[in-house]
C-alpha cells in the first residue's frame, strides 16, 4: 500500500496555511475526529463546541482557524482561513481514494445505435448501458450498471454512479453527479379516476437537470407529464428524496434525506429542507426559506423565512404551538381542580 505519510511542514503547505505552534517535522500518518484521533494523526476543529475536545485530543497536529488565539499541549496546530473546507484537502490525502473505470468504453458495456462522444475522453465500464442516440459529453463516467436510456443528453464531467438510471429523453447539464440507485425520469405520479377506476395519465415530459447538482442515492425524480421537471444549477439532494413531476427546485437549493415534494411545486434559489420534510402540490416556496425537518408545508410560503411544524408556520410561532401538547398535562390538572372547587361552591 501507497505510504501517504507526511510531515506537518508538508501538510501547512498543501492546505495552504500556517504553524501556529508544534513541531513542524512531526510525521502524520492518518486523520480522524478530535475525539477518537490517535497520535500519528490530524484532525479539525471547525466548530467552538468543539474546543473542548481540542484540549483533551490525542491526535498529533489540528487545523484552526487564523485568528485562533487558543494553544493545546503537545500539538501542533495549523492556523487556515477555513478548517472545515481545509480539511477536505486532508480526506482527499488520506481517505479511501475513488475508483474510476479507465478511459474509454469497456467491451462488456452496451453501446446503442447513433451514440454521440468520443470514445478516448469518456469512461464507460462494464455493464453500463447506454441507449440509441444519446450524447455524452467529454470526460463523463459511467460506472457499472448505470443506464442511460435513449435521446438522453449529459454535458460534460457528468458522473452515474453504479445503478443509477437516466431515462430516455432526460437531459443533464455540466458536472452532474448522480449515486446509486437514483432514478431520473421515471413517469409522474398521475392518475384520473373513470367509472371506478384509476386510468393513467401518459408521462411524456422530461427532466431537466442543471450544471453542478449532485444527487444522493437512491431518490427518484418524475418526469414531467409534458414540458420538463427541471432541478436548476448548484442544487444539492440527498439521499432518498422524491420529487414528483413538473416541480422546479431552483438554484442552489438543499434538500436533506426523506424530503418529498408533490407535483408542479416550485422552489425558489437557495431553499432549505430539513429530513422528512414533506410540501403538498401546486405550491410556490419564496426564495431562501428554510423549511425544519418533518415540517407539513400545505400552503404557499411567500414570505422568505423559516418555518416549522404541521402545518407549517413560522418558526416563532410554530415553536409555540409546537410545546402547547406539553402543556396539555398540567391544564388538565388545573381544570380538574377548578371542577372540584366549582363542585364545592355548587353544594
Amino acid at each position: 500500500m501507497e505510504d501517504k505519510s507526511l510531515t506537518v511542514e508538508e501538510l501547512v503547505a498543501q492546505v495552504g496555511g500556517k504553524l501556529l505552534q508544534g513541531d513542524g517535522m512531526t510525521r502524520l500518518c492518518g486523520l480522524n475526529s478530535l475525539r477518537d484521533a490517535e497520535p500519528g494523526e490530524v484532525s479539525f476543529l471547525g466548530n467552538a463546541s468543539y474546543l473542548a475536545q481540542l484540549e483533551t485530543s490525542r491526535a498529533s497536529a489540528v487545523l484552526v482557524a487564523a485568528d485562533f488565539s487558543g494553544a493545546a499541549e503537545g500539538k501542533a496546530l495549523i492556523g487556515v482561513e477555513n478548517p472545515t473546507l481545509a480539511f477536505s484537502k486532508v480526506v482527499e490525502w488520506f481517505g479511501v481514494p475513488d475508483v474510476l473505470p479507465p478511459k474509454g468504453v469497456h467491451p462488456r458495456a452496451m453501446v446503442g445505435e447513433g451514440v454521440e462522444f468520443d470514445a478516448t475522453k469518456v469512461s464507460v465500464a462494464a455493464g453500463a448501458f447506454i441507449g440509441d442516440g444519446v450524447q455524452l459529453g467529454d470526460g463523463c463516467v459511467i460506472h457499472s450498471g448505470a443506464r442511460i436510456g435513449a435521446g438522453a443528453r449529459l454535458g460534460k464531467d457528468c458522473v452515474l454512479h453504479e445503478n443509477a438510471v437516466v431515462k430516455q429523453g432526460c437531459v443533464l447539464g455540466n458536472r452532474v453527479v448522480i449515486h446509486s440507485n437514483s432514478v431520473i425520469g421515471s413517469d409522474g405520479f398521475g392518475y384520473q379516476q373513470v367509472e371506478g377506476r384509476h386510468v393513467k395519465i401518459p408521462q411524456k415530459g422530461i427532466v431537466q437537470i442543471d450544471d453542478d447538482v449532485e444527487i444522493g442515492s437512491c431518490t427518484t425524480i418524475d418526469r414531467a407529464r409534458f414540458g420538463k421537471t427541471w432541478i436548476q444549477e448548484g442544487t444539492k439532494i440527498d439521499n432518498l428524496v422524491q420529487i414528483a413531476h413538473n416541480c422546479v427546485i431552483g438554484r442552489h437549493c438543499i434538500l436533506v434525506s426523506q424530503v418529498g415534494i408533490s407535483g408542479s411545486t416550485r422552489l425558489g434559489d437557495y431553499v432549505t429542507m430539513g429530513g422528512q420534510v414533506g410540501v403538498a402540490g401546486h405550491l410556490e416556496i419564496a426564495g431562501r426559506s428554510l423549511i425544519l425537518a418533518k415540517s407539513g408545508v400545505t400552503k404557499s410560503v411567500t414570505v422568505p423565512g423559516a418555518y416549522t411544524g404541521f402545518p407549517a408556520k413560522p418558526l416563532m410561532e410554530g415553536r409555540k404551538l409546537l410545546a402547547y401538547p406539553g402543556k396539555v398535562p398540567d391544564l388538565q390538572r388545573r381544570v380538574k381542580a377548578l371542577e372540584a372547587k366549582l363542585a364545592e361552591l355548587e353544594k
